[in-house]
């Protein structure tokens, strides 16, 4: 006990010692502990005025991140609103302007607005209760159109057939008006190059008969009409009618129909009247009324899609030209008048290059031309056959006295004579021949102009119209002429003086002969000496009754 006792008491000196050797450092601190507590204290201070601020400020940011957060929802609510408009404002400006076009009519513009809607605007906008209203009504919208626009046709149709006429009339005046502006030019262009004009005649250039266009591209197309009524029928928009077109079902029903009510108007406007080879009058209005046609047609053919294609117009106008120059053949040989003859080539020819420029062809038009010119030259020398026997019985068969020069020049200026011997006699003088010569000589070249004129506008080469003029002249000669001196010399009361005299004119007519080819040459710019140029026979033929004139004045003595 005592060692323990001892061993306590080291202990416990020991750790007094310690004790002692660590007291200073517990007291300093305890010391600095009491000051931290002081400073604590503040701390918490600020700590707890730091927090009331905090919370105070925190309030105001709490309030703003809310307001934010509303902010927020209302413009994702705000984008979702503009989208789904988005889709649905189309859906009711387009569907208002539908209705809108219904109102006034415009059936093609409010059926392409009803294809819109229904293929692409309306499942977009979403299944809303307005747009299955929508849905509802397009199906009845759509059969509405579809009636009203085949009624619109219908009148469409007839209103056409009506003025048919009227637009033909106006097209060939167009046409005729371009025509003579076109020949106007062409006349300039040739008195600036004559020189080369006659070079390429001589060589034989020929015309190309279908590749000149008397409309230039301007004009090509449907043309203006200036009577009010005729400008409604020509300028109608037929998108009312097309739109059926574009409905599903309907648009071969729409184009079978139009084609088939057109193809009836055809038959009629086609089907001449009786008496249309009466006047210029019936040809005129018949023609009208197949130019007024088929400028309808192409004028559908250029402004719509799908009513009538190419090949159906060429098809139709290839109908219309057969029976065309069918129903000409036969009232053109009813005809005996080569006045109305040349007014009526010069109809054709206004009709042929009408259609023309609308891009028609018109070749077999002008095939039937040349075949009208072989009528045409035998009604001609039958009207020359009626004048030569009229100058026959009016002449007295007795040489022309000449009692001054200017008769004399009178005289020579209706017939080419020449005598070196007679000019240098005093006046008054006797020429050799009647007054026959001269005015037959002056119907010859009536009847080489008349035949000039049948020639123009068929674009003839100058070689062809020369050589078509030889030709008539020829037989004028050979056998109208001809057979009136004939018939001058059988005649009973003809005695030996008359005979003589008629073998004078004939002589003096043999002689003349060169100066009628040299007269076609000028008018044709053909030079005679060109390879191909046909020679008249008016020389053999006057030897010949001049042989016969005489056969009979040896039977008189």
């Amino acid at each position: 006990m005592d060692k323990l006792e001892g061993r306590i008491r080291n202990h416990d000196r020991e750790i007094e010692k310690m004790c002692n050797h660590h007291f200073q450092g517990f007291v300093d601190s305890i010391t600095e502990l009491l000051k931290v507590r002081g400073e604590a204290q503040k701390l918490k201070c600020q700590v707890t005025e730091t927090n009331q601020k905090l919370q105070t400020d925190g309030k105001e940011l709490l309030t703003s991140m809310d307001e934010l957060r509303q902010c927020r929802l209302q413009q994702r609510n705000i984008a979702t609103t503009i989208d789904k408009l988005t889709h649905c404002l189309p859906v009711l400006e387009m569907y208002s302007n539908l209705q809108e076009q219904m109102r006034s009519k415009r059936y093609y513009p409010a059926l392409r607005t009803l294809e819109q809607l229904e293929e692409s605007c309306l499942p977009q906008a979403g299944s809303y209760r307005f747009c299955g209203i929508m849905s509802e009504n397009i199906p009845r919208l759509r059969t509405h159109i579809r009636d009203v626009s085949m009624s619109d046709l219908k009148d469409f149709l007839e209103s056409i057939r009506k003025h048919s006429d009227k637009i033909g009339e106006t097209a060939m005046k167009q046409a005729q008006v371009q025509i003579a502006r076109d020949n106007a030019v062409t006349s300039q262009q040739r008195s600036a190059s004559g020189r080369r004009i006659r070079k390429e005649a001589c060589s034989g250039t020929e015309v190309d008969r279908t590749g000149s266009n008397p409309f230039s591209e301007k004009d090509s197309g449907i043309l203006d009409v200036e009577d009010a009524e005729e400008e409604e029928v020509r300028g109608k928009d037929l998108s009312q009618e097309m739109c059926v077109c574009f409905t599903q079902g309907a648009r071969d029903t729409f184009e079978n129909y139009y084609r088939k009510q057109r193809r009836k108007q055809a038959r009629l406007v086609l089907q001449p009247h009786s008496n249309m080879h009466e006047t210029l009058e019936g040809y005129r209005r018949y023609f009208n009324q197949i130019v007024g046609f088929f400028v309808v047609e192409d004028h559908i053919l250029h402004t719509t899609q799908g009513l009538v294609n190419r090949a159906y117009v060429e098809e139709l106008w290839e109908l219309a030209l057969s029976k065309t120059i069918a129903a000409l053949r036969t009232h053109s040989s009813y005809c005996t008048d080569p006045d109305l003859i040349l007014d009526l080539k010069n109809l054709i020819v206004l009709f042929a290059d009408t259609l023309q420029g609308y891009g028609f062809p018109v070749n077999q038009l002008f095939d039937m031309l040349l075949e009208m010119r072989d009528q045409y030259g035998e009604i001609l020398l039958k009207k020359w056959n009626q004048s030569f026997r009229q100058l026959l019985d009016q002449d007295n068969y007795s040489p022309i006295p000449v009692v001054s020069r200017e008769e004399y020049q009178r005289i020579a200026g209706q017939f080419p004579f020449q005598d070196p011997e007679l000019d240098k006699m005093p006046f008054p003088k006797k020429l050799p021949f009647s007054e026959f010569v001269p005015k037959v000589y002056s119907q010859l070249k009536e009847f080489i102009y008349a035949c000039l004129k049948y020639s123009e506008d068929l674009h003839l080469s100058s070689t062809e119209i020369d050589d078509m003029i030889r030709k008539s002249t020829n037989l004028l000669l050979t056998r109208t002429l001809s057979h009136c001196l004939q018939y001058a010399i059988k005649k009973k009361n003809v005695g030996l003086a008359e005979l003589v005299q008629i073998i004078i004119n004939t002589t003096h007519l043999e002689q003349s002969c060169h100066y009628l080819e040299e007269f076609i040459s000028n008018i044709t710019n053909v030079p005679p000496d060109t390879i191909n140029a046909t020679k008249l026979y008016g020389t053999s033929t006057f030897k010949v009754r001049t042989w016969v004139a005489c056969g009979v004045c040896w039977g008189c003595l």
